[in-house]
């Protein structure tokens, strides 16, 4: 059976960052479940696709600390990616595992509420849909929002170079990152306005 909400083919969907940082504050204030803290927080602080970030399991983040490495096999690419937990990545993750214990190794860290199994993108694209709706956000917001925050505050907020953005995101050039992060047209016209 068709999705009625899939774009058609060729077609070009774009989701938005959050790109204030007080949208961002008021999301986690209001997140209270541990399980959804630290999908959002893990989200925004890791870049991964929404794909990869569910597919995580207890045993691969349990016995890791801020700082620590996560390997990662990309879904979509297929390629090993490592990233290192920051700790408030790690402290979401951490009040998450609190909340189960006995969990097998093998067992999904994002966990639905129904039987244990893992959450769906399509999940994911609804909860986060939710939370900007919290903020009064307007535009397009899904699943993939939580890697484009990342990468838009990295560039925006933080100053990252392109470069290296280029190499959290797999990017082959800087103008497919720029496109991603959705910020090159501010950039070009910043540029145009500057007086010498």
């Amino acid at each position: 059976m068709k999705n009625a909400n899939r774009p058609t083919e060729g077609s070009i969907i774009a989701v938005e960052p959050i790109r204030n940082t007080k949208d961002i504050t008021t999301i986690k204030k209001r997140l209270d479940s541990p399980r959804d803290f630290a999908l959002f927080v893990l989200g925004i602080n890791t870049a991964l696709r929404a794909s990869d970030l569910l597919k995580i399991a207890v045993g691969q983040i349990r016995h890791l600390g801020p700082g620590d490495t996560l390997p990662i096999r990309e879904q979509k690419t297929g390629k090993e990616r490592r990233l290192t937990l920051n700790p408030a990545a790690h402290g979401a993750i951490a009040k998450l595992l609190a909340t189960m214990p006995n969990a097998a190794d093998d067992a999904p860290l994002f966990q639905s509420r129904k039987g244990g199994k893992a959450l769906t993108v399509s999940t994911l694209n609804n909860m986060v849909k939710r939370w900007c709706s919290w903020c009064n956000l307007t535009g397009n917001y899904g699943s993939h929002t939580l890697r484009k925050t990342f990468g838009y505050h990295h560039r925006v907020t933080f100053g990252t170079d392109l470069p290296t953005l280029m190499k959290v995101f797999g990017h082959a050039t800087q103008g497919q990152t720029l496109h991603y992060l959705g910020i090159q047209e501010t950039e070009v016209k910043d540029a145009f306005m500057r007086e010498l």
